[in-house]
């Protein structure tokens, strides 16, 4: 393994324990939100008279909340201290929340179920500027795009392991406090890790908090626009999110109604998108020369939208059958063509949002830089609203599922066409990396 690639980071101390911190973090909160989703749908009428679609569409909207409430202030907190003791106390307070939701899950009481959820909005709303500004510090620039690949290729496996390890452990016997159990233990992993991460001063420590989110959130965003082509990568991120909230929303109905699958094909196709997406983040560091080439990112933005129009067109030519299991999915050759263009959305999914975070991270004025990425996630997650309001305005008036991911699809294509019009520097560089890349193809055996 060449000493330039992305894996080396992975054996220093620089980067492995923040790596794992963000992975179990993440990995935490899709096991302990699909772990009480599922004993809601499964034993919720013990616990309320609310309807199990309703408590989803409730908890989804808890656990984003305190991005809106609270990033503004995050975003200040990791300017104005030392980003590593804010992991530190971040994961502190994770063992505590998951002490509320076991409480919750030993109980089956509502309350505190959806406590500890709003919190752990919370806690990943305070690690969220950590995360990605945490990075340009402890990395060299040339470091920067393979850090961040590594990061985004974590998240995805880490929200894929922890959606299926929850479905597997609520059907054991006592799967509540399983889940509960785990999750705690899992929280204490996660601040063992943050224990390691090196220190990481604060660029701004003579910052003075503004505690008002509202004023200080216009006051972020001011920041971010300075700098046109920061502001225009925050919204092509906070896109791909709404791409991929939109896509991820409908697997259910779509495994249902389309592809008359069961449950366990749900999974099967978050994990091959998951895969997709990991594997097109290790591969930006290859494809880039190991430097921040923002070229890959229309490469991307034209991947998503030729392997979403074909998505449609696979998921549409699927007749009618029994229900199958995840095995008789997977072997069946009529749903080839729709995992790999799953697969291929996730590949170039990956390859437009690796360079987008690394530019931010390089364009941003260090001083200011948590907070526009704190910003970066107030826009994500108001993306994300958007994007089922969306999906479920065109259900509400007569499109089936495909038609609504082929609409996405082809947004994507007029959406970041206009970023690309607006920063020339995107297809700029996406002409020169075509050219440099070519020679290099040619000369392959």
């Amino acid at each position: 393994m060449s000493e330039q690639s992305q894996f080396r980071l992975l054996s220093t101390r620089r980067f492995a324990p923040f790596f794992a911190t963000q992975f179990l973090g993440a990995f935490n909160d899709n096991l302990y939100k699909n772990g009480m989703l599922l004993m809601l749908a499964f034993h919720g009428a013990a616990i309320t008279t609310l309807s199990s679609d309703l408590l989803i569409q409730i908890a989804g909207g808890i656990f984003i909340l305190p991005f809106f409430l609270f990033s503004a202030t995050a975003g200040q907190i990791a300017d104005k201290y030392d980003k590593a003791a804010i992991a530190r106390w971040v994961k502190l307070v994770e063992i505590a929340i998951m002490v509320i939701g076991g409480l919750g899950f030993y109980l089956h009481n509502l309350v505190l179920l959806m406590t500890a959820l709003f919190l752990m909005g919370l806690h990943s709303t305070f690690f969220g500027p950590v995360k990605y500004a945490i990075l340009p510090q402890h990395l060299k620039e040339n470091e920067l795009l393979g850090g961040n690949g590594l990061v985004e290729m974590g998240t995805f496996v880490a929200i894929l392991l922890g959606t299926v390890l929850a479905g597997l452990l609520i059907r054991l016997q006592g799967g509540p406090l399983v889940v509960a159990a785990t999750a705690f233990a899992v929280a204490i992993a996660g601040w063992l890790f943050s224990r390691s991460i090196p220190s990481a001063p604060p660029s701004a420590p003579g910052l003075k908090v503004n505690w008002n989110f509202i004023t200080e959130t216009w006051r972020n965003l001011n920041f971010a626009r300075k700098n046109r082509t920061v502001f225009l990568s925050i919204l092509g991120i906070s896109w791909f999110w709404f791409f991929g909230s939109v896509l991820l929303s409908q697997f259910p109905n779509l495994t249902k109604n389309i592809l008359h699958g069961d449950e366990t094909v749900v999974s099967t196709l978050l994990a091959i998108f998951s895969v997709g997406v990991g594997v097109g983040s290790l591969l930006c560091e290859k494809l880039s020369g190991h430097k921040v080439e923002i070229g890959l990112v229309p490469f991307g933005a034209i991947g998503m939208t030729v392997f979403g129009v074909d998505f449609y067109f696979a998921a549409s030519q699927i007749a009618p059958h029994a229900v199958v299991g995840s095995v008789e999915f997977l072997t069946n050759a009529a749903h080839w063509r729709l995992m790999a263009d799953l697969t291929l959305l996730g590949v170039f999914g990956g390859f437009y949002i690796v360079p987008l975070y690394a530019l931010i991270q390089i364009r941003s004025d260090p001083e200011v830089r948590s907070r526009i990425i704190a910003n970066n996630n107030i826009l994500n997650a108001l993306f994300m609203v958007v994007s089922f309001l969306m999906a479920g305005t065109l259900l509400n008036h007569g499109f089936t599922i495909p038609e609504v991911l082929l609409t996405t699809a082809l947004l994507n294509g007029v959406v970041t066409t206009a970023v690309f019009i607006l920063v020339p520097e995107f297809l700029t560089h996406f002409l020169v990396w075509l050219r440099l890349a070519k020679p290099v193809a040619e000369s392959a055996p």
